[in-house]
């Protein structure tokens, strides 16, 4: 059994990049055996929409996911109890650590920015140091996963790919922190 973890996903609609890194982390979860439980949230949602079709198609666009379906999803509001729930919350953009600073401030210590985290956290010691280094850090726009609404196709695989490669370092951190 791999290490057993609760993850929040977290953009700004949870239509587009919140759901693409959900689904990302859950087939990353399923093929290298790992205990994770992944939830996908934003900060200003439309409660119950589903993902775009571009979203879907950027997903079908990266091979690796294989057959998941993808079309259960449905938008969803962050709650105190996501944030509670969550052993970690990655972020897609330096504005959304800085919401759940705000309205969730008990648990700024677990919320990061993806990208910020694949590129600062230590490579020793348990999620929860790695956590409280990352979290101790300023979020910065530098890291931020573009926003691909109102682009085109192209803009959404492209945030895809970014999105599929930052979750496969992530796995990799989580994987080596429980070997």
């Amino acid at each position: 059994m791999g290490t057993s973890l609760k993850i929040v996903t977290l953009c700004t609609g949870n239509v587009a990049r919140s759901v693409m890194l959900g689904y990302m982390l859950s087939a990353l979860c399923e093929a290298s055996g790992e205990d994770w439980q992944v939830r996908t949230a934003g900060t200003h949602v439309i409660e119950g929409s589903s993902m775009s079709g571009r979203t879907r198609d950027a997903l079908l666009g990266v091979d690796e996911l294989g057959s998941l379906h993808f079309g259960a999803h449905r938008s969803h509001q962050l709650t105190a109890a996501d944030v509670s729930w969550a052993d970690v919350i990655l972020a897609s953009e330096a504005d959304h650590v800085h919401f759940v600073r705000r309205n969730f401030d008990n648990h700024a210590d677990k919320t990061v920015q993806l990208a910020q985290f694949v590129r600062s956290a230590p490579l020793d010691g348990p999620i929860e140091h790695q956590l409280a280094v990352v979290a101790s850090l300023t979020p910065s726009p530098e890291y931020d996963i573009v926003d691909p609404a109102g682009g085109d196709q192209r803009d959404y695989d492209r945030c895809a790919q970014q999105l599929w490669e930052l979750s496969q370092v992530f796995a990799l951190l989580v994987e080596h922190l429980a070997s």
